[in-house]
């Protein structure tokens, strides 16, 4: 059986869509554009479109660019590209797990699959498991492991009844705590202060020393993840109202929830493989996106990766300049501007998860 188309959009939202979905497009260019150009070694935007323009086009460069050229083309775009489609992602996942366990707290680590790649990832950092992997080492120990929490957690929340939204934030939640006691212990037993730092730094994100190898994979995922999730918007606006509606509207709540958690977990999973654990992105951003289109999903999931990508670029170039040379965790950054405007939202007069 299929779900009863949603209500339409108000005349008013469909006329907002389309120009702020052009606005966002617009600030993701010029973000990604100013992101390349700040750092520790400025770069005026002028000279990053003409560097891009002759790395696309094989323009030839003056001899004395060259030293720019590698920081704009090899060091600084794959970074600041990364960090918009992990944004995108966190912001497009942290929507439909809020959407699926009904909890307006749910971000795209309740489900514990962050906490599950941390474990991989500290293991390589603090004792050098995968070492023969080189700089693939880190990322692939996480997502194994992610893999790992994620099969888990499922097997764990699931019983005869199905796979019931209460059980799997409880579950994920419980299971969380377990990897980050095992995550404590191994960067305790680390064998010098440098491994124990570098765990640490990581667990709390980072896009430092990113190269474009791995933006290929992560970039498919999270594209690929975001169109699947677009396509489910409409069953998702009857799940969030609770399985008897969406039975009710012909929805089979237990397969799609089923769908989803595969899906987010993937997406998760990667994000976190290539960037570590960034916090509040996926918990703040789709608030912040429901105050400005509402709380179908056919909008949200439009405008929510937009946003987030925007958000994200602009969190990195902070995490680089604010102790330059040094970098701070991004995981600082988010934190920083997402506590206080959480704290906004939650006591905003009307505010209540999934519209005001």
């Amino acid at each position: 059986m299929s779900v009863r188309p949603s209500a339409p959009p108000a005349p008013a939202a469909r006329s907002r869509l389309g120009p702020l979905l052009v606005a966002l497009l617009a600030v993701l260019a010029a973000s990604v554009v100013c992101g390349v150009a700040l750092g520790p070694v400025s770069v005026p935007p002028g000279q990053v479109l003409r560097l891009l323009h002759a790395a696309v086009t094989g323009a030839q460069i003056e001899p004395a660019e060259v030293g720019q050229y590698r920081i704009v083309w090899d060091i600084r775009l794959p970074r600041v590209l990364l960090a918009a489609v992990v944004g995108a992602g966190l912001s497009a996942v942290g929507v439909v797990v809020q959407a699926m366990v009904r909890n307006a707290l749910a971000d795209p680590f309740v489900l514990g699959i962050s906490s599950g790649a941390s474990v991989g990832a500290t293991a390589v950092a603090a004792f050098g498991v995968f070492a023969s992997l080189g700089i693939y080492a880190l990322s692939t120990a996480a997502f194994l492991s992610a893999l790992g929490a994620t099969a888990l957690v499922y097997v764990t929340a699931r019983t005869a009844q199905g796979l019931s939204p209460l059980r799997l934030v409880l579950t994920g939640t419980a299971m969380a705590y377990g990897f980050s006691a095992i995550t404590t212990l191994l960067v305790f037993r680390a064998p010098n202060g440098e491994a124990a730092r570098s765990a640490l730094f990581w667990l709390l994100g980072s896009l430092g020393g990113v190269t474009w190898t791995h933006l290929p994979i992560a970039t498919a995922v999270v594209a690929g993840g975001c169109g699947y999730l677009l396509t489910c918007a409409r069953p998702l606006n009857a799940l969030s109202m609770g399985d008897e509606t969406a039975t009710t509207l012909g929805l089979d709540p237990e397969a799609l929830r089923r769908r989803l958690f595969v899906v987010t977990a993937a997406m998760t999973g990667v994000v976190v493989a290539v960037s570590g654990a960034v916090g509040f992105v996926g918990l703040m951003l789709p608030h912040v996106v429901r105050l400005v289109v509402g709380s179908d999903h056919r909008r949200v999931l439009l405008v929510a990766p937009l946003a987030g990508a925007v958000f994200l670029v602009w969190v990195d170039v902070a995490a680089r300049l604010f102790a330059a040379p040094q970098e701070l965790p991004l995981g600082v950054i988010t934190a920083a501007l997402g506590v206080p405007c959480f704290v906004l939202l939650v006591r905003r007069r009307g505010y209540v998860f999934g519209g005001r």
